[in-house]
């Protein structure tokens, strides 16, 4: 799926849960904490976009062997 179509979509979702909770206030404090999490999360990836990876790929270049007349790499 497109970044900006995920992006797009959580932030409606967001939109949607933020006015949600203005017209029909949570009962208690723990559905309140409850509608917190799921909203931080969405308001998150529609800011940031979603990750691809949380571990970084390593080039190529770095696991290559070095050429002549340079050091190796420790």
């Amino acid at each position: 799926m497109n970044a900006l179509a995920v992006r797009l979509v959580c932030g409606l979702l967001f939109s949607v849960l933020v006015l949600g909770a203005i017209v029909k206030p949570p009962d208690n404090f723990s559905q309140g904490l409850g509608m917190l999490l799921p909203a931080t999360m969405l308001l998150g990836v529609a800011l940031k976009g979603p990750r691809r990876s949380i571990i970084p790929k390593r080039r190529a270049s770095a696991t290559a062997a070095p050429k002549d007349g340079e050091p190796p790499r420790p």
